[in-house]
């Protein structure tokens, strides 16, 4: 069970191994279940239920605002003036940028600021966001760089995926094109550099916990999309 706890990952601790090839590897399963899971096998079949994907838009664009923080606290710990421009752009992205494909699918459902704002955040997404914010401000640069790159790199996997075999005239083919498009890969594989820079000189117990992280924002992944797909809100 994909939310299920496991026993610790065996991890390779050869200093040349990238953490991203490890870290993918490790989570390789998990990225298979994802993508094949009934949200995102809808989603590329043009057949997800409206109500599912508004549920989904709604939490994504909260989730946003959390991500975004995250990413400004991952710039204000980055350790060169480099990496502080590439975490605070990606910041800006997440809010403005990301968030402007959220507004054109909310006009289209008649969302408006005022029903957004009092929509609450759903227990996968407040898990997500508490998640990535605790360990932006508590765990150092590498954590936390490990932590905020399944979003990213999953994101443009999913959406590569999607894109091969997304039906004719897809109602979400406005959000397959974002994540499957040429500027998100280059943020993702910016994202990917950075962090795979920041483990190489991480000694085998932070590159532990690097990995614990990676692993653990990958579950909340899957269980951001299987709480859209049941459109979950809080039982009590």
């Amino acid at each position: 069970m994909p939310t299920g706890e496991s026993e610790e990952p065996s991890v390779d601790r050869d200093e040349a191994a990238q953490f991203s090839t490890q870290a993918w590897a490790l989570n390789a399963d998990l990225y298979e279940v994802i993508r094949s899971m009934p949200f995102n096998a809808e989603l590329a079949a043009g057949s997800l239920g409206r109500e599912r994907f508004r549920h989904y838009m709604v939490q994504d664009a909260h989730y946003l605002i959390g991500f975004g923080r995250a990413l400004s606290i991952a710039a204000a710990k980055a350790p060169d003036p480099d990496r502080m421009v590439q975490f605070a752009r990606a910041a800006e992205t997440a809010i403005v940028v990301e968030r402007a494909l959220h507004g054109g699918f909310f006009r289209a459902y008649g969302i408006d600021a005022a029903t957004f704002a009092a929509t609450p955040l759903s227990p996968a997404c407040d898990h997500y966001v508490s998640y990535l914010l605790a360990t932006a401000y508590a765990e150092p640069y590498e954590v936390v760089l490990a932590a905020l790159l399944p979003c990213f790199w999953i994101y443009a996997e999913v959406g590569r995926d999607i894109h091969a075999r997304a039906a004719a005239g897809n109602p979400y083919q406005a959000w397959i094109d974002t994540y499957a498009g040429e500027d998100f890969a280059r943020a993702v594989a910016d994202m990917i550099a950075a962090t795979d820079e920041a483990a190489a000189s991480a000694a085998p117990a932070l590159r532990a916990r690097m990995h614990r992280a990676f692993a653990h924002a990958t579950r909340l992944e899957w269980m951001f999309w299987d709480g859209a797909y049941r459109e979950a809100v809080w039982p009590v």
